[in-house]
């Protein structure tokens, strides 16, 4: 009788066994939900650490190749970024005896950069415990699950070890000079802050040969003679600002991305958080491949082109503006034509020439655009956080020429760092599509 018992229990055992390794889980368990879950919250530990926005870029553009990574030994038609990307000599292979849910190593190698690279790791604990409960609940085999966790954590310390060597722990600590020379930058209101990242362009790119690659025309004469080019761009500014429309507004404050914004009451000073141009890009990512049914591999695509779209044309536009050094409208305006003008954004503490906005958006459009399509239009709701309503784009080129111009109307930005620098981010763009194969 027992022997029969054991007999029986033993089938049962064999029949549940049999029932979790029949792959039904694999489905539910290649939802690329998953992934832009983990790229949200990777963006909130960047919000709450206040990152600036060329670090920002950082740590997406190096979360995201470890998820393509982690990806490419599951799909043919992957092409791994060794030996295409600056510097990038070799990532972990999986063991071939071993069983893995790739779509989680992705997600596991992502959230584990993202880690890495940002300060806040309480943000994370929460989330990640009820994301493996979640993945566990795909009914994939405890085998599996542990030997994907431990290959995405193994092509993310593949990825860590390519990130040490790319000049950023060199250019920690160095200050930018205020010369006071006429024309060049000076701190704004209301921190007066230290310029941003003066060494950026000392830091690996991906893809390009040289930081200065894709140079923009110089910025006009500093003159303030009436009449002159440089004068009637001052003017042109001052006057925008003067004469907005509503919508000219809503369209400013839209694209703010702003997480230096300071505040001030009384003897008091805080910083608003806010997303970074980079992370509202990537969340233009995540609403496009969710709404378009993208799968896992072409999700993954869309964030690794997208991120080093932006990581690359941030070394191209910081590479200018600490070149040209140019001064804000701001103080331009105060000191010469109204002491009283306020632009309606706060203004960035960095150098006017060229807009990064204009030349990261310009780069992302492009790099997304190879992926997703040209003509893809969208809603776009990532600053109702921030209680902005959603704002339609017919196209990735009609969002980036829309944050583009959002400078201007923001009254931080003369026009040609705009048009000028929306072509410079382009040619990054087009430069990566050119040179960079995932397929």
């Amino acid at each position: 009788m027992n022997k029969n018992i054991l007999l029986i229990l033993s089938c049962i055992t064999l029949l549940f066994s049999c029932k979790k390794d029949d792959g039904s889980w694999k489905q539910a368990a290649e939802n690329p939900e998953f992934l832009r879950k983990t790229q949200l919250q990777v963006t909130e530990s960047i919000i709450h650490d206040i990152f600036p926005p060329p670090v920002s870029s950082r740590i997406y553009s190096y979360a995201s190749l470890a998820a393509y990574e982690a990806l490419v030994p599951a799909n043919k038609g992957l092409k791994s970024m060794v030996g295409q990307f600056n510097g990038f000599e070799k990532v972990y292979k999986p063991d071939s005896s071993k069983q893995y849910c790739y779509p989680l190593a992705a997600t596991r190698a992502f959230l584990t950069i993202g880690k890495n690279l940002t300060f806040a790791q309480d943000v994370y604990v929460d989330f990640e415990k009820k994301l493996w409960e979640e993945y566990k609940a795909t009914g994939i085999p405890e085998e599996v699950f542990d030997n994907s966790i431990a290959f995405g954590d193994s092509v993310a310390a593949s990825i860590m070890n390519y990130s040490k060597k790319d000049n950023y722990k060199q250019t920690r600590g160095f200050r930018f000079t205020v010369t006071n020379k006429v024309g060049t930058w000076v701190p704004t209101p209301p921190a007066y802050m230290d310029a941003v990242e003066p060494n950026w362009q000392k830091i690996r790119s991906f893809t390009l040969d040289s930081s200065a690659q894709f140079p923009p025309p110089p910025p006009s004469k500093f003159d303030l003679t009436k009449g002159s080019e440089y004068y009637n761009e001052v003017m042109d500014c001052y006057n925008t600002v003067k004469n907005l429309t509503d919508e000219q507004r809503a369209i400013c404050n839209f694209w703010d991305c702003n997480p230096f914004k300071m505040n001030i009451t009384g003897h008091a000073m805080f910083a608003t958080k806010k997303v970074s141009p980079g992370g509202h890009w990537m969340g233009i990512v995540s609403q496009v491949s969710r709404n378009t049914n993208a799968d896992i591999y072409k999700t993954a695509q869309a964030y690794l082109m997208t991120s080093i779209a932006v990581f690359d044309g941030f070394i191209s536009c910081w590479t200018e503006k600490y070149r040209s050094v140019r001064i804000r409208p701001e103080s331009v305006i105060n000191a010469n034509i109204d002491k009283d003008w306020q632009p309606v954004l706060q203004t960035p503490p960095f150098p006017e020439y060229t807009s990064g906005h204009s030349v990261i958006s310009g780069a992302a459009s492009v790099a997304l655009s190879s992926i997703l399509g040209d003509n893809v239009a969208f809603a776009d709701s990532t600053e109702i956080p921030y209680g902005l309503p959603v704002r339609q784009f017919t196209s990735f080129k009609q969002a980036a020429e829309e944050a583009s111009i959002s400078r201007l109307y923001g009254g931080i930005h003369f026009r040609p760092a705009l048009e000028n620098g929306l072509v410079q981010g382009r040619k990054v763009g087009n430069w990566i599509v050119g040179k960079i194969k995932t397929k």
